[in-house]
């Protein structure tokens, strides 16, 4: 069976992810796992199913494109099977001023602790930007590395949290 990763982006209008999803479910594609979201007016899609041919899927998903609206691709890629979670999962919350930098700066914080960001949205408010992500967390790095956001945290002026996530809700 085929896996397939699909990225759906442009100007944001009501109906398209309807439009994909039906596209998808004619052609016997199974939605396996999805992320899409709304970006300054712009819509953005990333999904992974199974079924269909990549060639078959572009064809399928071409006349939503037609009117340059709508840009699509279509990957085949390697099926990975069930990935047991490498650590701990915790949520990094981080809001504050905006200024260049923050992402780069608290999510390196995390990789030089083991971390791996597993999902992450950013939201500027006016002047307030916000951070969310969930990550996987070595055992037992969590105090010290809460330590360490504080810090980064604090030279960027900026605030952060660290908690443990409820994996019945991730």
């Amino acid at each position: 069976m085929n896996e397939l990763a699909i990225t759906v982006i442009g100007r944001d209008r009501p109906g398209i992810v309807a439009d994909v999803a039906e596209v998808l479910a004619r052609l016997g594609a199974n939605l396996t796992d999805s992320t899409m979201t709304r970006l300054r007016g712009h819509f953005a899609m990333t999904l992974i199913c199974t079924g269909p041919a990549a060639a078959d899927v572009e064809a399928a998903l071409a006349p939503l494109c037609a009117e340059g609206q709508l840009l699509a691709t279509v990957r085949a890629v390697t099926p990975d099977g069930e990935v047991a979670p490498a650590g701990e999962p915790y949520v990094m919350a981080v809001h504050g001023s905006d200024r260049m930098g923050i992402v780069a700066a608290m999510t390196r914080v995390l990789v030089d602790a083991g971390g791996n960001v597993t999902d992450l949205s950013t939201r500027l408010a006016g002047s307030l930007y916000v951070v969310l992500a969930e990550v996987e967390l070595p055992p037992g790095v969590a105090d010290a590395l809460t330590e360490r956001l504080q810090r980064t945290a604090a030279e960027l002026g900026v605030e952060v949290t660290l908690r443990p996530a409820d994996p019945d809700l991730l």
